[in-house]
């Protein structure tokens, strides 16, 4: 095998995409390149490699041993050449090279943890840096860090893995809700005891592997959901009571779309973390992005509380 140069790392970087979609199909969405160009470029480094990396056709796409040896070690490479770039841009009081975030959904509204603003002030002295941001479950998160898809993750992480360190930003309100239209809706608050709650279609959030429902000690659940879209259509349903961030499902009653369920009882506080790997050496590129998470959120929690809509809805408050 000839020496790699700069064509072959483009040819590497590609053939990482498509061993972490899973075939052609939908690494030519996330690449912006045609099959029969994935096709060629495959082939190309297939040949400069001496070897074949995957297996493609009607029994669909498979790595090979070979490749499976191949993507660990193109991961490791692209992390030194990463690493590099920030020990350079170090020691030029720069920041260069690839940060690789991933955040759970739901979190635009969060003032603590409005990426956005924070990624604003990160962007304002690391203007060579690219970003690739994307969204995932807690567990996906994880899992993404710790296979070094991810530099740095955001989110509720209950369970800490060893090698990863968790960095608390801010404690999320989460609250039980249902929505118009739902037997509970209308009723007055005195009324809602546990057996109303326990007799009503629940909503889980999957990723929280079943602790909504002991938090409110509910028989079972009704539905499942991921993303917290979702989970707001599933109670807007009228049909299915279901927690959500507080951020989120206080403008829906402040619409008079949903009403908090008894929130002294079955609020609570979600806490978020920063998780990045615990590497040898400097992250310059992470460690500046950690600092600005901690910044929006020490700077959000400073600010004034925003009234809240109460527990329950405008026409209701008198009952």
């Amino acid at each position: 095998m000839r020496r790699l140069d700069n064509i072959d790392l483009r040819l590497l970087r590609v053939f990482v995409v498509l061993a972490e979609e899973g075939g052609f199909h939908d690494a030519q969405i996330a690449l912006n390149l045609s099959q029969s160009t994935l096709s060629t470029h495959l082939a190309a480094l297939e040949r400069k490699l001496g070897g074949q990396l995957c297996e493609r056709g009607r029994a669909g796409f498979r790595l090979t041993p070979f490749g499976e040896a191949t993507l660990a070690a193109a991961k490791r490479l692209f992390e030194d050449v990463d690493a590099f770039h920030g020990r350079i841009g170090r020691d030029q009081r720069r920041l260069v090279g690839r940060l690789r975030v991933g955040i759970v959904d739901g979190v635009v509204t969060n003032p603590q943890l409005g990426l956005q603003t924070a990624l604003a002030c990160y962007m304002d002295y690391a203007s060579e840096v690219f970003v690739d941001l994307e969204l995932g479950t807690p567990l996906v998160l994880e899992r993404a860090l710790m296979d070094g898809a991810r530099d740095v993750v955001v989110g509720p992480f209950s369970q800490k893995v060893p090698g990863i360190s968790y960095i608390p930003l801010h404690r999320e309100p989460q609250a039980l809700y249902c929505g118009q239209g739902h037997p509970l809706f209308e009723l007055p608050a005195r009324e809602i005891g546990h057996a109303r709650i326990e007799e009503a279609l629940f909503s889980v959030r999957r990723y929280r592997h079943l602790d909504d429902l002991y938090r409110v000690n509910h028989p079972r659940a009704s539905g499942a959901v991921v993303q917290m879209e979702a989970q707001v259509m599933m109670i807007l349903s009228g049909r299915f009571i279901g927690y959500l961030p507080r951020h989120i499902g206080e403008d829906w009653v402040a619409r008079g779309r949903m009403r908090v369920l008894r929130p002294e009882s079955y609020g609570f506080d979600s806490v978020h973390f920063a998780a990045t790997r615990r590497l040898k050496g400097e992250q310059p590129l992470v460690d500046a992005f950690i600092r600005e998470l901690k910044a929006q959120a020490k700077a959000a929690s400073a600010e004034p509380p925003a009234e809240s809509a109460g527990e329950s809805p405008p026409d209701q408050a008198s009952l």
